[in-house]
């Protein structure tokens, strides 16, 4: 019969040859949803991101925040308002949007990290230049098959990166915290989808691992009339999974942002459910995973 030990070296047994892959490999993490709500949920992430830093990874995080934005354009009255999962965004929304990503919400993520014993900075895409974007559009598809283009303010698409301070953080033992707004023509601040800034840093570092840590459990198929994860995908399935709409809603950017990683060279992405304690723990280090994988 298997004691409490020997269930807990059990487990560190079964992690081994993922440490031993993942040793000195760059893994981006895209840090959203309710799992940046509740304080339970923020620890056992951080501490997921800090261990995998003392392992021998090397941790990038990119983080959304949208609840503490929709918080604080409700105080101030105005109404948020999404097309395809992308959030419409006024000069006065893009100024509060700046505000709340890269003042409150990126310090309050370095600091719990620094909390647990991890050197993590907290940076922008526009320190440095590290995101150089262009206007974005939303594409709106109707049931005859028409595409439409749908204009919704200042939201950005990564046309450009310089991730030079991301290898030099990373190489000295940083964790850089990165809050996706970027800088377009004219020095103009644009909000960029964090997934898709997320999966435009994973390309361009060729990194090993791209996941989303969101609220979902991941891409769910519910056509047999019951909700089923898919726990793996190829490339090529998952774009078919959208044409015929089985990913839809915030989803889409999400699984976008994936293939894109993946055409850029990113070997694997993982979609999981940040309200599952120490998920990226369990989607990394085990066999089976908790979420979707997606790879080519």
């Amino acid at each position: 019969m298997i004691n409490g030990w020997q269930q807990k070296a059990a487990v560190l047994v079964e992690a081994l040859p993922y440490i031993k892959r993942f040793y000195g490999k760059k893994v981006v993490i895209k840090y959203g949803g309710n799992a940046m709500v509740k304080a339970e949920y923020k620890e056992a992430i951080m501490k997921d991101i800090v261990l995998m830093k003392y392992v021998g990874m090397k941790p990038i995080v990119v983080h959304g925040g949208g609840p503490a934005i929709n918080e604080m354009l409700e105080r101030v009255g105005k109404k948020s308002s999404f097309v395809n999962g992308l959030r419409i965004t006024d000069e006065e929304t893009m100024e509060i949007a700046q505000m709340v990503l890269a003042g409150k919400v990126n310090k309050e993520i370095v600091t719990l990290l620094n909390g647990h014993g991890a050197k993590a900075v907290g940076l922008c895409g526009k320190d440095s230049s590290l995101l150089r974007v262009e206007k974005q559009y939303a594409m709106i598809k109707d049931d005859a098959g028409c595409t439409t283009r749908v204009d919704i303010g200042l939201v950005g698409s990564v046309k450009e990166l310089d991730t030079e301070i991301l290898d030099v953080l990373t190489d000295r033992g940083f964790i850089p915290v990165i809050a996706p707004i970027g800088t377009g023509p004219g020095g103009q601040s644009y909000n960029v989808n964090a997934d898709y800034a997320a999966g435009a840093i994973a390309g361009a570092l060729k990194a090993d691992k791209l996941v989303l840590v969101t609220d979902v459990e991941g891409i769910m198929d519910s056509r047999g009339g019951e909700e089923k994860l898919i726990s793996s995908v190829n490339r090529q399935e998952a774009a078919r999974l959208m044409e015929e709409r089985v990913i839809t809603g915030g989803m889409i950017p999400k699984v976008q942002c994936c293939l894109g990683a993946l055409e850029k060279g990113v070997e694997r992405v993982h979609i999981i459910n940040g309200t599952v304690m120490h998920s990226l723990l369990l989607e990394i280090f085990t066999e089976s995973g908790i979420g979707t994988m997606i790879e080519n």
